[in-house]
């Protein structure tokens, strides 16, 4: 089955969406740090270890002892004037930030939620390591409400309030590290019931989720601002949970692979089932086969081998050619587990006989392994090398989930790649990871204050467009493409502050930046003061519209440059009157003829040829007059007739 060729209907495809905004407010959610994102180097490290604590009914929850069994070291770095020791857990948490709260109460009423009476924090138990004390502070701040898609009502679960976790800067086999500057900053969740049943309407509901968020006007741009968790299951399979989806366009995409993935699981299963495998023949015989590769042309290996380590190996009875088995395009069966062996055990990965004879090891090297672990024609043979404890660790962890194939589809989470294929991160997690913050008391929320807040809620997005055509003179789709790409606030402050056209100003931030992505150059390093900057150097008649994207791609380039050097360096800058006077005649006397075979018409390729020396400093209006001009000087009767 290839992935254009699903039918969602049959399949019983269901989807839940959560959407996660990062707020732009003055201070984290629970201490008076800005939240802001930090680019040079932190001046503190701490280094800890994290493990899993029971719940309040005695209970350990499965993702987070997965995550424990891990044994990794956490470094984190951190800033003396932008983090605190709330994020290091040193001190208590602070009054909940009512700013943050106020705009998910907006963004509820727009939706038609209903505010909870009293807002109750609670701990999420997350022991990765994105946060130092081993838990995410939540709270709901609204049940309810529903948003119009395609004239279909999509309901809304909740609408929440957390605080962001750390962001992950670098990993190893034995360390990750995460920054903290990004802990703590304010993140509003809306979650929707799993009734989405195609993957194009994910993306519709996401994007107007995410408007809606953006009419607050108190929402942070740019990329990890925003980012969609997918729950996504069909009948027969299990709920999958896909994290970090940051691209609306990649929301069908991630959603298909899903599909496929567990539609080519199921199908799995009913081919182990249909061999005969029953459970109880899956046995932790581990075997170790290290004098089996001691003379190897595996670098792999040989490299682990000569560290000390061991090669252990596991026959899978019944398994073969299933490893070898495409679940998503270009992701194999045998994938999965190695990505499961080597997010437990810290390995790179496994080796399996479905793939053999590869990576340097032999026809005779796995004719010699499959005898040693006793593995017939119908069975596949999984080895791994490296110290003796993770090759355990990562033959366990294929052992579970060569069982949990025998079932079809293990509940699980796993994080959305660029491609829109998704990579195992853990377990899903269960009821046991929530508990009660008892350092943050509740917040009532009053009749009286919600209805004042109602009386002066934001313009909501089909009331943006309506005014940005009504005032600007937009179009209707350019009018969307400025509230959809975040530039509002950016737009309006462009037009009061430059005098600049308003259509120049949004396509410049719509489709100018657009295409600028598209053809590779990180955008996101262009900041709101060099934008405002470029604009007034174009009201100003120093440079001119046309040069706005050369100077946006050296500012890619140069990070932290100015607008002004930009044009300088490029020589962007506008040219006087006597020089382009000049142009226009060198032009003139090298394409004269044209004057004369085309009496006016000329106008056009000698207004090209010019306007393909001086663009971007000089105004095309003015080229055209001083064109004109000189056109009726060398005509007779100047150019009538």
């Amino acid at each position: 089955m290839k992935p254009g060729s699903l039918n969602y209907a049959r399949l019983g495809l269901k989807v839940g969406l959560e959407v996660h905004r990062q707020l732009d407010t003055a201070e984290k959610l629970f201490c008076s740090c800005p939240t802001v994102l930090r680019k040079d180097g932190p001046d503190v490290i701490v280094i800890r270890k994290l493990r899993p604590t029971q719940s309040e009914v005695g209970e350990v929850d499965r993702a987070a002892l997965f995550e424990f069994e891990k044994g990794k070291t956490i470094v984190y770095e951190a800033y003396s004037d932008s983090t605190c020791l709330v994020e290091l857990d040193e001190e208590p948490p602070h009054e909940l930030n009512r700013e943050a709260l106020e705009v998910a109460l907006q963004v509820a009423l727009l939706l038609g939620s209903k505010p909870v009476d009293e807002v109750h924090v609670m701990r999420k138990i997350v022991i990765d390591g994105s946060t130092p004390f081993g838990f995410q502070r939540t709270c709901v701040v609204a049940l309810g409400g529903s948003i119009e898609v395609r004239g279909k009502t999509i309901p809304i679960q909740h609408v929440g309030l957390e605080e962001d976790a750390g962001r992950k800067v670098a990993e190893d086999a034995e360390t990750v590290r995460y920054r903290l500057d990004r802990l703590g900053i304010p993140l509003i969740e809306v979650a929707t019931e799993p009734v989405i049943t195609d993957p194009e309407e994910a993306r519709e509901v996401a994007l107007a989720i995410g408007r809606i968020m953006r009419a607050t006007g108190k929402v942070k741009r740019g990329i990890g601002s925003v980012r969609q968790d997918l729950n996504i299951s069909i009948e027969g399979g299990a709920i999958t949970e896909v994290k970090g989806v940051q691209e609306l366009d990649l929301i069908p995409k991630v959603i298909e692979n899903e599909v496929l993935r567990q539609v080519r699981l199921l199908a799995i299963r009913d081919e182990l089932r249909s061999r005969g495998l029953r459970p109880e023949e899956l046995k932790a015989d581990f075997v170790e086969a290290t004098h089996v590769f001691e003379k190897t042309a595996c670098k792999v290996i040989k490299r682990a081998l000569k560290a000390g380590g061991v090669v252990l190996a596991l026959r899978l009875p019944k398994f073969a050619g299933l490893l070898a088995e495409e679940i998503m395009p270009g992701h194999r069966f045998g994938k999965e587990l190695s990505d499961i062996a080597s997010a437990l055990s810290g390995l790179g990965g496994i080796f399996h006989t479905d793939e053999m004879p590869a990576y340097g090891i032999s026809d005779g090297e796995v004719k010699a392994l499959r005898e040693l672990v006793k593995a017939g024609p119908e069975d596949c043979v999984v080895f791994v090398a490296g110290e003796r404890e993770k090759c355990l660790k990562a033959l366990r962890a294929v052992l579970e989930r060569a069982r949990e194939a025998l079932i079809g589809v293990p509940r699980e989470t796993r994080m959305a790649l660029p491609d829109g294929k998704t990579k195992f991160m853990r377990p899903r997690p269960g009821a046991a990871r929530m508990y009660p913050e008892t350092d943050v008391p509740p917040i009532k929320i009053t009749p009286d204050y919600i209805r004042e807040l109602k009386s002066r809620l934001p313009e909501r997005p089909e009331e943006q467009v309506e005014r940005l055509m009504r005032d600007y003179g937009l179009s209707k789709k350019l009018a969307w493409q400025v509230v959809d790409a975040d530039f509002l606030p950016l737009f309006e402050k462009a037009i009061r502050k430059t005098g600049v056209p308003a259509t120049v100003i949004a396509t410049t931030l719509t489709e100018t930046l657009k295409s600028l992505r598209r053809e590779g150059f990180d955008v996101y390093k262009i900041t709101d003061e060099q934008l405002l900057e470029l604009f007034s150097l174009v009201g100003r008649g120093e440079t001119f519209k046309e040069s706005i994207p050369e100077v946006l791609k050296w500012l890619c380039q140069h990070e932290g440059k100015t607008a002004r050097e930009a044009v300088e360096a490029l020589g962007l800058k506008a040219m006087s009157d006597e020089e382009l006077r000049a142009v226009v005649e060198a032009v003139l006397s090298e394409k004269g003829e044209l004057v004369e075979k085309m009496g006016p018409k000329a106008l056009g390729p000698l207004m090209g040829a010019v306007m393909k020396l001086v663009r971007g400093r000089a105004d095309p209006k003015k080229v055209r007059s001083l064109l004109e001009e000189a056109i009726r000087d060398r005509l007779p009767g100047g150019g009538t007739a």
